[in-house]
C-alpha cells in the first residue's frame, strides 16, 4: 500500500504529551485519514510513529506486526500505533481491553481531533486543547480535511393516472422497508393535468428543488402541501435514498404508498 498524500492541516498539526512533548502529524508529509483508517507516520522527540503496519517507516511490515489506527467512517478511531521506543499507543479503551474509558475522535464537521491516546511509557496523549482547557495558552490540535459523507442514490418513478379528469389531491406519501440507523428515505413530488408535459418539477414541501418529504421512517405517511398538487391527475415522484455517514448501510424500500382524493 502507498500512503496518500497528507490531508492533515499544516497549522492544526500537533498532539501533546507531557513526557515526549509534540506528536506532528504533517511533518512527513503521509498522514492521511481516509473512512476507513489513518496511514502513515507521525514525528516525535522518540521517532517516528507509524499509524499503519502498511505504511510503517520501513515499509510494509505487516507480515510480521499487523497493525492499524482504524477509522469507523464516523470518525471514531479504535487500534494502535507503534513507535520503536515507547512501543504501542491505544486509540481507545475497548480495543485495549482498559476498564477506563478512552478514545480518539474526529469531528464529522470539522475535522477536528479530540480525546486521548494511551501509551504505557509515556501516557496520555492529548489531540486537543480543548480537552485540557488550555487553549488560551497553547491553541492546539490534530485538524484533517477528511469529512464523513453519506451517499446518496435516486430514482424516478413512473407516470400514475388517478383516472379522476377534473384532477386530484395528493395527499400523502408513505413507505414500507427498513431503515438502519443514521440512514434516511426522501421524496419530491411532481403532478400535472397532463401526462405529457414540458417538464415535471419535482417539489419538496416549500415548493422548491431542494426540499423534501421525509417520512419520519417506514410506515409513517408525510403530509404533501396540497398548495402544489391540488387537482392534477397525473403524478409521479422521485425517491432519495440516503447511506449512514460510513457508507456501511443504507435504507431499504419494498413499498411506496401514496394517497390521493378526488
Amino acid at each position: 500500500m502507498v500512503s496518500a498524500a497528507t490531508n492533515i492541516d499544516a497549522t492544526y498539526r500537533y498532539a501533546w504529551n507531557d513526557n515526549i512533548g509534540w506528536i506532528d502529524f504533517y511533518q512527513t508529509g503521509n498522514v492521511n485519514v481516509t473512512s476507513t483508517q489513518l496511514t502513515g507516520y507521525a514525528t516525535s522527540s522518540v521517532g517516528y510513529i507509524a499509524l499503519d503496519c502498511a505504511t510503517s517507516p520501513n515499509g510494509d511490515i505487516c507480515a510480521t506486526s499487523n497493525f492499524k489506527v482504524s477509522n469507523d467512517g464516523n470518525g471514531n478511531l479504535t487500534g494502535w500505533a507503534y513507535n520503536d521506543a515507547i512501543g504501542w499507543i491505544s486509540f481507545d479503551s475497548g480495543t485495549a481491553g482498559s476498564s477506563y474509558p478512552y478514545q480518539v475522535t474526529i469531528n464529522n464537521s470539522t475535522g477536528d481531533f479530540s480525546g486521548w491516546a494511551w501509551n504505557d511509557i509515556v501516557g496520555w496523549i492529548s489531540f486537543n486543547c480543548s480537552d485540557t482547557s488550555i487553549c488560551a495558552t497553547s491553541d492546539y490540535k490534530v485538524k484533517t480535511a477528511w469529512r464523513s459523507n453519506p451517499k446518496t442514490a435516486e430514482l424516478t418513478s413512473s407516470i400514475f393516472d388517478t383516472g379522476v379528469s377534473t384532477g386530484a389531491a395528493i395527499n400523502t406519501i408513505m413507505w414500507q422497508g427498513s431503515q438502519p440507523t443514521g440512514t434516511m428515505v426522501k421524496f419530491q413530488i411532481a403532478s400535472d393535468t397532463t401526462s405529457t408535459p414540458a417538464s415535471w418539477n419535482y417539489k419538496g414541501p416549500d415548493g422548491s428543488n431542494t426540499t423534501y418529504y421525509t417520512p419520519t421512517g417506514p410506515g409513517v405517511p408525510a403530509q404533501i402541501n396540497l398548495a402544489y398538487h391540488n387537482n392534477h391527475r397525473y403524478f409521479r415522484y422521485k425517491i432519495f435514498l440516503v447511506s449512514n455517514a460510513a457508507q456501511t448501510e443504507s435504507p431499504r424500500v419494498d413499498d411506496v404508498i401514496i394517497n390521493w382524493s378526488p
